[in-house]
């Protein structure tokens, strides 16, 4: 699996961090955003943005505290912190309007930013966005916010994971997901990974992006923001993805013009599954006339 053009790394600044975004070229073209999942990073795209680049320009950031962004001094990563780093993004380097194509929570933030910024998006797709879970919301204040201190104080002992070796974390990744080839899982994982002083690696994300923000968007506001989209909108799941993806369990009805359709044989990182299908998928969305 071959990779026609490489991009090449930019930085920005927001809320005083330095964040990384990769661009291919192209900036006379229609703008093309594509937001990756927690604890993955911006290179996750490379094969899919392949298939672009010559009619968009395409640009891929590295989330706070993914890849080559900056950690956040703190414990939280809040979805409306990432949200506004989009816009900051799209305001600074002028990228109105664009299409946003998110994957997993890139796919809730892509979600929100439409939803905040109806017009500025003209084509909105979500892979496997994360959708609304049942029992998020669950328990008394109290309780939430107990569970959140006590998760926040165990990450503090948390360690980033440590490999002898760029192929024993190549091993994990491989056995992480077994539907990648050895060509994806490697490639993965030489941009997904520093070396320490020591001689091992260990994964570029923060461990704090595992934490839970102490107080969760309600469900109601969440589809309050959904319907201010007024894109076209395709949510795009993998048959063998996760639970509660956006789109299913009738979510789907919070879209002016959202259509959902699964692709089959694929997991969550359906992208990387399903790479031909999914570019078919999304080429022919976005080809669409606007009504």
């Amino acid at each position: 699996m071959t990779i026609a053009r490489r991009p090449t790394s930019h930085s920005y600044y927001s809320q005083r961090l330095r964040l990384h975004y990769l661009d291919w070229g192209n900036s006379h073209a229609p703008h093309l955003l594509l937001v990756h999942g927690v604890q993955d990073h911006c290179h996750t795209w490379d094969w899919f943005a392949d298939s672009f680049i010559s009619d968009y320009h395409v640009v891929a950031p590295d989330l706070r505290g993914h890849g080559d962004s900056q950690w956040v001094r703190g414990s939280s990563y809040h979805m409306i912190d990432y949200v506004y780093d989009l816009a900051q993004l799209v305001r600074q380097r002028e990228l109105q309007p664009l299409l946003v194509v998110g994957h997993s929570m890139g796919g809730t933030l892509a979600s929100l930013f439409a939803g905040l910024h109806p017009e500025l998006v003209e084509k909105l797709v979500l892979i496997e966005g994360v959708g609304l879970w049942p029992g998020m919301m669950s328990g008394s204040v109290t309780e939430r916010l107990s569970m959140w201190m006590e998760n926040t104080r165990t990450l503090a002992a948390r360690q980033p994971k440590r490999y002898p070796s760029l192929e024993a974390a190549f091993e994990r990744m491989h056995k992480a997901n077994s539907h990648l080839s050895e060509v994806q899982a490697r490639y993965l994982t030489i941009h997904g990974t520093n070396q320490n002083e020591d001689g091992t690696f260990s994964w570029k994300f923060d461990n704090y992006t595992h934490a839970f923000p102490a107080y969760r968007m309600p469900e109601d506001e969440m589809t309050e923001i959904w319907r201010n989209i007024s894109c076209p909108t395709l949510c795009l799941n993998a048959r063998q993805g996760f639970a509660h993806r956006t789109g299913q369990d009738g979510t789907i009805e919070h879209f002016a013009q959202g259509r959902l359709e699964d692709i089959a044989d694929a997991g969550h990182w359906v992208h990387h599954d399903q790479l031909d299908a999914v570019v078919s998928s999304v080429q022919a969305f976005i080809s669409e006339p606007l009504a």
